[in-house]
């Protein structure tokens, strides 16, 4: 008789906030059947100063089974759950891909950035589709983003219920709350594993409705004065339709600013998700020509991005449109762990330039989380029943949360999973065990290719950042002597006249290390690293610093 097992592989989105992927492997006995593929999502670099524009999952792991591949299926539209998809498509074998409405249009827009076509099938809600011998129902949810789904799998070793990101919105701006009947329907065949959004985990209670946004926007900009400015992801249609609803009972002129959000608003135009009186829409470069009191920005840059469209209003970088006083700029986003020096450094610039700045540490309702709160969480738990337990979209510290309510409500702390980056679960007859670790590694994007940017240019990006760079020419003849001194040059280091006894000391030392070499056959490799070890010892010593050194060798 066939014996089952299925592996559970996050090969992103578990001890990260982001960059979001999961794998569903089905065996009998040893024998790989199918892979089922959860969400593809970028993540962001902890140090935003090197370079790196983003990090994407590594897929190595499945370079030698992309023939098992059966679909790849996205739970919703944020960055952080679909952006990976175009990079790494044709290496998984340009599986197919399945989503709801809205997520479906930004990723055939992600596509045709990267001048591709791809076909995005769009789900139906009351079919249940076959994938190998995986069977998946979808079941719609709420979120920050329209058109959220939940994953109900179903395998020959149990039932998966994957709950990404998620919260209860009972009465949300646009669209349906969420399908509780078929939540409870479908966890009444059993739930082996709940895979939970855990991010909320620290806060009580229960998550507030998006709909208390839009009530603010209207209080907010009755009392502006200047220009009205609202930042926000760009992905956030339901948060920009409110805003855009405001601005159409006050008659304010509507600029989107941002290719992203440009984008994004665009498409949700096109699908019918953003109606918006044409005569109200104008361009950037119209917008000095309307009285402050009748314009409305809606910009992307709400986490402090680098040369953002917020960023650049905030540094007086836009040509057309300035901040001034009497302007007021909401934040209606709270920071992704990790990116608030960044988004508090941008709210500084704004501030100085006398306009007023609104973000949610000051006042309530500027921004309702799409995650749920406690009181969320234990719904879906109590919902579903699960066996085990596995806490997805967050950290440490959130997994630890989680497993901490889990028990609150009876479960047993074993049942609850805390996984890192390529830990696995398998799943057998009521069974769960940790497998064995698959070897994972961060994958960075930069505007000139992916992958190229390893860990050894970033610790020279970074030492570059910080300590500089100097330039050692040494010219040598036949027998490895010194023919005139080394000549020496700086980047960020020393201011070079000034260092006189410095440089003679460095090059005393590179003499050093010549003469017991003088006569003999050398490798140049050797000497260069030999002296640079040697040189960035020497300045260290004498100024505290380890500047990258780029050792030259001329012959002559």
């Amino acid at each position: 008789m066939a014996s089952f097992r299925l592996r559970f592989v996050p090969l992103g989105g578990v001890v990260g906030v982001t960059k979001n992927m999961y794998l569903y492997e089905l065996y009998e006995d040893q024998k790989l059947l199918d892979i089922l593929i959860v969400d593809c999502g970028i993540g962001f670099p902890q140090d935003k100063a090197l370079g790196v524009d983003f990090v994407i999952p590594d897929i190595s792991y499945l370079q030698d089974k992309k023939d098992k591949i059966r679909a790849v299926l996205l739970s919703h539209g944020h960055e952080d759950h679909i952006s990976a998809l175009p990079y790494h498509y044709d290496a998984l074998g340009k599986p197919a891909i399945y989503t709801s409405k809205l997520t479906a249009a930004f990723v055939n827009n992600k596509f045709k950035e990267t001048e591709r076509r791809v076909q995005v099938n769009q789900v139906d809600y009351d079919h249940e589709y076959q994938f190998g011998q995986f069977k998946v129902q979808f079941i719609h949810l709420t979120h920050s983003i329209p058109d959220t789904m939940h994953i109900f799998i179903k395998t020959p070793v149990g039932n998966i219920y994957h709950g990404p990101d998620f919260k209860f919105d009972l009465t949300p701006p646009y669209g349906k709350p969420p399908d509780f009947y078929k939540i409870l329907n479908l966890s009444h065949e059993g739930v082996l594993c709940l895979m939970s959004d855990c991010l909320g985990v620290d806060r009580p209670g229960a998550t507030p409705s998006e709909s208390i946004v839009g009530q603010t926007f209207e209080d907010v900009m009755r009392t502006t004065k200047g220009k009205f400015i609202m930042s926000t992801f760009s992905s956030n249609i339901s948060r920009i339709r409110q805003c855009v609803e405001a601005a159409v009972k006050f008659n304010r002129k509507i600029v989107f600013m941002g290719r992203s959000m440009r984008d994004n608003t665009k498409l949700a135009q096109q699908i019918g998700y953003l109606p918006i009186p044409q005569p109200l829409m104008v361009k950037e470069e119209q917008v000095m020509r309307i009285p402050p009191n009748k314009v409305c920005l809606i910009v992307a840059g709400s986490q402090g991005q680098y040369n953002s469209a917020l960023a650049k209003l905030a540094t007086n970088q836009n040509k057309n449109i300035k901040i001034k006083q009497g302007d007021k700029i909401i934040f209606s986003s709270d920071p992704v762990p990790g990116n608030e020096n960044e988004v508090y450094s941008v709210i500084e610039e704004i501030i100085r330039t006398g306009a007023e700045v609104v973000y949610p540490d000051l006042q309530d309702q500027l921004h309702a989380s799409g995650h749920g709160n406690q009181e969320d969480i234990k719904l879906l738990i109590r919902f579903t029943n699960p066996k085990y337990f596995i806490p997805i979209g967050g950290t440490i510290r959130h997994q630890q949360g989680y497993q901490r309510l889990a028990v609150e409500l009876g479960h047993p702390k074993e049942s609850v999973y805390l996984l890192d980056e390529g830990n696995t679960v398998i799943f057998e007859k009521n069974t769960a065990r940790i497998g064995t670790t698959v070897e994972t590694k961060n994958v960075y994007v930069d505007a000139y290719g992916i992958g190229d940017v390893g860990n050894v240019v970033l610790r020279d990006r970074k030492t570059l950042s910080t300590d500089g760079i100097v330039f050692a020419t040494l010219i040598l003849d036949s027998k490895v002597q010194m023919i005139m001194p080394t000549k020496f040059a700086t980047r960020g280091f020393v201011f070079e006249k000034g260092e006189e006894v410095l440089f003679k000391g460095a090059e005393n030392l590179i003499a050093s290390v010549l003469k017991p070499k003088s006569g003999k056959t050398i490798n140049p490799n050797s000497i260069k690293k030999e002296v640079a070890d040697r040189l960035e010892a020497f300045f260290f010593q004498e100024k505290g610093r380890k500047p990258l050194i780029m050792v030259e060798i001329l012959q002559i």
